[in-house]
């Protein structure tokens, strides 16, 4: 299919434009998006400027870009699709290289709903190994609320200053020396996560006695260079979490993509464990299995936090922390991309607050101060 080729749609499909400077990958794509049932190839364009122009001709209800292409690369052309022509946007990125894992994350923290990595390189695709998770993107893409501005400005860089000193714990040289927490955060998302994340993690203060734990849906090869992302914006330090590795406040751990993400020991010498155990609800890591392993180390001392993704992992897991006595915060429905994960945790669970983006950092804050000037309700 040409760049100025359309196809007659079927009203209860939704329309899709796939961009890609490779005329092979554009027939690829097309054919697993006509080939779901689900979806209506309506146009293809080969580079950003033709995505544009393909755009404002066809005016699709979903798009898949193509990361790397000459010219208007595909960064520059999501931006300007979000600014002129706002609609879900899934990416196609190669992850091959650090400037690739990087543009893709740039591109989910400017409004892409979700991407599809490239298993064999940024021409050579075997379709087949990820026909079942672009079609999966695309139907998350098409869940998402429209009225939602994808567009959003990105959290404000956030320099690290003193650490807030809560716990009293001492200094050293005039330095503070890293304890293990007396409080855990852990946070679950999935699409929409990067950019939600991104204007979250930020804001937290730099606690010296919380730390923060995370899981965000995401392939291997991504989830290093997103944590050091959130790392060079936020007084937190922030890092992809290691196996074997002391737990310490004043530090946010991503889980490595591909595997799950614990904490284990004690609460007095808590450290990380990650395991290559079997996905669970099709995923892994799976958030489920690190809040219950936060709940059972830290009961009222936890506070578990779902936030924007497609699915119900979470829900089981802040049940047990909010059986442990622990808080439970989610991100409210108008601000998340993809509101089941969030919606999920309420019905099965219950929580404490349905809290606004903007507001969550804030929230999640508050909920300890107000746990920590309690005692934190009791003795972990």
């Amino acid at each position: 299919m040409s760049s100025s080729d359309s196809a007659t749609p079927t009203r209860d499909r939704r329309r899709v434009l796939v961009v890609d400077d490779s005329a092979f990958m554009r027939r690829l794509v097309s054919d697993v998006v006509q080939e779901s049932g689900e979806f209506e190839v309506v146009g293809t364009a080969r580079d950003g400027h033709d995505a544009l122009r393909q755009v404002a001709a066809l005016d699709p209800d979903l798009v898949t870009l193509d990361v790397d292409m000459p010219g208007l690369d595909g960064l520059a052309a999501l931006e300007a699709i979000m600014r002129t022509r706002p609609r879900p946007v899934v990416m196609l990125s190669a992850g091959g290289s650090d400037g690739g894992v990087d543009a893709t994350l740039r591109a989910l923290e400017r409004g892409a709903v979700d991407f599809v990595r490239k298993p064999s390189g940024a021409i050579s695709l075997d379709l087949d190994a990820v026909r079942d998770q672009l079609v999966q993107a695309l139907r998350a893409a098409a869940t998402v609320h429209l009225s939602h501005p994808t567009e959003r400005p990105r959290a404000p860089v956030a320099s690290r200053g003193p650490v807030v000193m809560e716990s009293g714990a001492p200094l050293i040289g005039g330095r503070h020396t890293p304890q293990p927490p007396a409080a855990v955060v852990c946070i679950a998302a999935s699409t929409g996560g990067p950019a939600a994340l991104a204007r979250v993690v930020p804001l937290l203060p730099a606690w010296s006695d919380v730390a923060v734990l995370i899981v965000q849906h995401m392939p291997p090869g991504f989830t290093a260079s997103f944590a050091r992302r959130l790392d060079g914006q936020s007084r937190l330090r922030v890092a992809e979490a290691v196996h074997g590795e002391p737990l310490r406040a004043g530090h946010a751990y991503v889980a490595p993509g591909g595997l799950h993400l614990l904490v284990q020991g004690s609460a007095q010498a808590p450290r990380i464990a990650l395991s290559e155990e079997a996905p669970l609800w099709g995923v892994r890591p799976a958030a489920d299995l690190l809040f219950r392993s936060v709940a059972a180390l830290y009961g009222p001392r936890a506070l578990g936090v779902v936030m924007t993704g497609m699915g119900c992992d979470g829900a089981e897991g802040l049940m047990a922390v909010r059986t442990a006595g622990g808080g439970a915060l989610v991100q409210d429905v108008a601000s998340s991309v993809i509101p089941g994960m969030p919606q999920a945790a309420v019905r099965h669970a219950g929580v404490d607050a349905e809290v606004p983006l903007e507001e969550l950092a804030g929230a999640m804050a508050a909920q300890l101060e107000a746990r920590r000037a309690a005692g934190w309700c009791a003795s972990a």
